[in-house]
């Protein structure tokens, strides 16, 4: 799957089931926003198996994030018609990319995570954002 841009202000389901939060990159933080995705889809009553691949996906993308970002993050997690959006704003214009981690390598595939788990995922056309969307039935 090739990741293809867009736009931050995507627009939320109806209902607008949303939430977004801003943080410093700390490493500490990266499970504050998995305990927060998950308290958060639960409350929504999100199937549990998407519930465990978004927080999977908010771990990898925010790990991402403090690791390459620049100054403050932000976490935006909202339910769509048929699954769940997650966005990882990190402010840094160098778009994430998919890569091969070699064999030993102690990094490197978050990107290769998201794109296994998500049914689509991209980063915005200003780079600063990456985004996933989880929770379509694929055949």
């Amino acid at each position: 799957m090739t990741p293809v841009a867009a736009p931050l202000s995507a627009v939320p389901s109806q209902d607008g089931r949303a939430f977004e939060v801003a943080f410093p990159p700390d490493k500490v933080r990266v499970a504050h926003m998995r305990r927060i995705t998950r308290a958060f889809l639960r409350h929504e009553h999100i199937d549990e198996a998407v519930v465990e691949d978004a927080v999977l996906a908010v771990s990898e993308l925010v790990s991402n994030g403090v690791q390459h970002g620049r100054g403050e993050l932000g976490l935006r997690v909202w339910c769509l018609e048929r699954g769940v959006r997650v966005e990882v704003r990190d402010n840094n214009p160098a778009p994430a990319k998919l890569r091969v981690a070699a064999p030993d390598a102690e990094s490197g595939r978050g990107l290769c995570l998201v794109n296994a788990l998500a049914h689509d995922w991209g980063v915005s056309d200003s780079g600063a954002t990456t985004w996933c969307e989880l929770g379509w039935a694929t055949c």
